[in-house]
């Protein structure tokens, strides 16, 4: 998965968000799940790995975050802090195996004190192996981490209220307010940053462990950050929000593909003229944080550099809504002056030609699903036929149904559309989408672990036209089987996309 201007490579991989491990506490984490899947991904010859936002959320929805910049401690392994002295084997008792989906508040209740009690240790320990490193996390991450430990703090200290119904002081973010704020509770902040920093190592001890198989990580970047977050508040200048947070529009997209009323997300809009005055320094950062994490970043909802769909604040769904110019070319201008970033664009949804010239002007890849190609015509762009080298294929994405969820929900005309165009009958309709998409000219083929596996909707992992029972599938058991890989390694070399891991024979 390269930028057009770089030579091209074929390779595939897999979509599978962490918290869909199997896992001992209710959901993934970093631990040994993660590197039994690492070294299944090797074994099948695929590279890539791509992941959801790895940001931490307190509503379950990883696109709805309360820091850009920060990661997860919900996946931190409790194990490894274990194997660290930072826990006892007593706090690793609990029973999660009766879970068939991931319950987060059930995973919440559990390893939030135990995290808090781990980063409590370390900091009592000024010799302990880890203290160096956290340090260094502190002073190369002071941009951000002094204000998003303060601000999740301060969430819980008001119950959970949002930042706009803070004490006015707070809620503006004044100076003076947040030093005695910080002095007021420095203890307390020290241990958030402790516990941000335990995903920050076990991540790179991850990817680490990755890169030595061959296998490199595709981040996801959500086009918006949500109103209740330490970015927002800490930087309400570069949103449109009056002088008590309330913002005047929102996003959304209006009715399309998965809801005849739109989607209503209700993210703040960018001031992108603000934004720009700095050569969108604050969105450098953001990528370049996102990128320390990942090897490559899909952007979300890349239209909205073209175009965005900006809703009245208030209003009950996206139809009141309208389109808005981007930033558009001078956003990517502005990157490529700063350092060349591994992008690529997610062009679905309502697109325009201008969305694709923005596209190729900015030498991004884009994406394409199969299962947006069947039902019309020829021309179809999704249909692999049309697919072009620096496209990035997808039987489908993880707002779409399972594909084997997809063929029996489907129309008729679907899925004979589907056995004309394949030459198939659909028996083994997840693995025909599969082989299709590692057949594509485009380099890039990345699968969803549902389909690789042959789930129906059960596996679903969000449903864009709802709120309720997204974001938790959960894998079960021994799942990365070795005839699974090789299955897929022997299309894989079939069709050009092997990767070998560094040093390993060719």
């Amino acid at each position: 998965m390269t930028q057009a201007q770089d030579k091209p490579r074929r390779e595939a991989g897999i979509l599978l968000h962490p918290t869909s491990l199997p896992g001992p506490y209710g959901m993934g984490d970093l631990g040994a799940s993660a590197r039994r899947f690492l070294d299944w991904l090797a074994q099948a010859g695929l590279g890539l790995w791509q992941v959801l936002p790895l940001n931490p959320t307190s509503n379950n929805c990883p696109y709805v975050c309360w820091s850009a910049f920060a990661g997860n401690p919900l996946l931190v392994d409790l194990v490894r802090l274990h194997e660290l002295g930072l826990l006892d084997a007593a706090d690793l008792a609990h029973d999660f195996t009766s879970a068939s989906v991931v319950d987060f508040d059930a995973v919440r209740a559990f390893k939030e004190p135990r995290l808090d009690r781990a980063a409590e240790r370390l900091l009592a320990h000024p010799e302990h192996p880890l203290r160096k490193p956290l340090a260094a996390f502190r002073e190369a991450e002071a941009s951000w981490l002094e204000d998003a430990a303060l601000f999740w703090l301060l969430s819980r200290k008001h119950g959970g209220k949002a930042w706009w119904d803070w004490e006015p002081a707070l809620r503006d973010h004044e100076p003076a307010a947040l030093a005695k704020a910080r002095a007021e509770f420095a203890k307390e902040i020290e241990r958030e940053i402790a516990i941000l920093f335990f995903f920050e190592h076990q991540w790179s001890e991850l990817r680490a462990y990755a890169h030595a198989r061959g296998v490199r990580i595709v981040g996801d970047l959500p086009i918006y950050v949500d109103r209740n977050s330490v970015d927002v508040w800490a930087h309400r200048s570069l949103f449109h929000l009056d002088e008590l947070g309330t913002p005047q529009t929102v996003s959304g997209v209006p009715p399309d593909y998965f809801s005849e009323t739109g989607q209503l997300w209700g993210n703040p809009i960018y001031r992108w003229d603000r934004m720009a005055e700095d050569d969108f320094s604050w969105w450098r950062a953001r990528l370049r944080r996102v990128l320390a994490h990942t090897d490559i970043a899909r952007i979300d909802h890349f239209r909205a550099f073209a175009a965005y769909w900006e809703i009245p604040f208030g209003a009950p769904d996206a139809r009141g809504g309208r389109w808005v110019k981007g930033p558009g070319l001078a956003f990517f201008q502005a990157l490529e002056r700063h350092g060349k970033m591994p992008l690529v664009a997610e062009d679905l949804g309502m697109i325009d030609e201008a969305v694709h010239e923005l596209r190729r002007a900015a030498g991004l890849p884009g994406m394409r699903v199969l299962q947006f190609a069947f039902g019309g015509d020829a021309d179809n762009t999704h249909l692999p036929h049309n697919h072009e080298p620096d496209n990035v294929v997808y039987p489908g994405t993880h707002d779409n149904d399972t594909t084997v969820g997809f063929w029996h929900a489907t129309a008729p005309h679907v899925r004979q559309h589907v056995q004309r165009y394949l030459r198939v009958s659909g028996q083994d309709i997840a693995w025909d989408f599969i082989l299709a998409a590692f057949a594509s000219t485009a380099n890039t083929a990345i699968l969803p672990m549902q389909d690789v596996l042959s789930r129906g909707s059960e596996a679903r992992m969000n449903n864009p036209a709802t709120t309720r029972d997204n974001w938790r599938f959960l894998l079960h058991g021994d799942v990365f089987r070795r005839e699974t890989a090789m299955r897929l390694r022997e299309l894989a070399d079939l069709y050009g996309r092997l990767t070998t891991p560094p040093g390993a024979a060719r």
